[in-house]
């Protein structure tokens, strides 16, 4: 599991949602920085696609966050980023130079993959029915998402019957 210290047995709710907005957080932040990787890279339209992935991460992180506060006001939180890594996020390498828009959605539906199967591994260790509950609804929203990210993807043309990446300069010392 991509995460440290939490034990899922033991969640309470306010503890899960805590965690689920922790998660939206990250990918959100992790999408932001690759889009201005790719804007950097003058890569626009996968850079698009990684700030859609950031507003939709964003508009779900508050969307937690308001059941929280309706649930919780402002109790604390216990749970903390350092106890979770790239559970949704992309990792720091996807971005590359001549991306285009297929590879930018790919990388996005192994996340939200990647965010499935973190709530399904979690599922069979919490005993908490309110919990259980929302790690369900949790991991049935990221089906969605990659639906999403797989109705856009055919939305595409095909790709061309090459690598962009072959046209980049190899480094060189200076």
């Amino acid at each position: 599991m991509s995460t440290q210290g939490i034990d899922f047995a033991k969640l309470s709710l306010q503890d899960a949602l805590d965690l689920a907005i922790l998660i939206e957080e990250e990918a959100q932040e992790r999408y932001r920085e690759l889009t201005h990787q790719l804007e950097a890279h003058n890569t626009p339209e996968a850079a698009k696609f990684f700030r859609f992935m950031a507003h939709n991460e964003e508009r779900h992180r508050v969307e937690l966050d308001e059941r929280r506060t309706k649930l919780f006001a402002d109790a604390p939180r216990t749970v903390t980023r350092a106890m979770l890594w790239d559970v949704e996020a992309p990792d720091y390498d996807e971005a590359r130079a001549f991306m285009s828009p297929r590879q930018a959605m790919e990388t996005a539906l192994r996340c939200e993959e990647k965010a499935h199967a973190f709530f399904v591994a979690a599922l069979p260790q919490i005993d908490n029915d309110e919990v259980r509950a929302l790690f369900e609804e949790l991991r049935d929203e990221e089906v969605h998402h990659q639906d999403l990210v797989k109705k856009e993807m055919a939305k595409l043309p095909p790709e061309p019957g090459f690598d962009p990446g072959d046209f980049a300069d190899e480094p060189t010392s200076q």
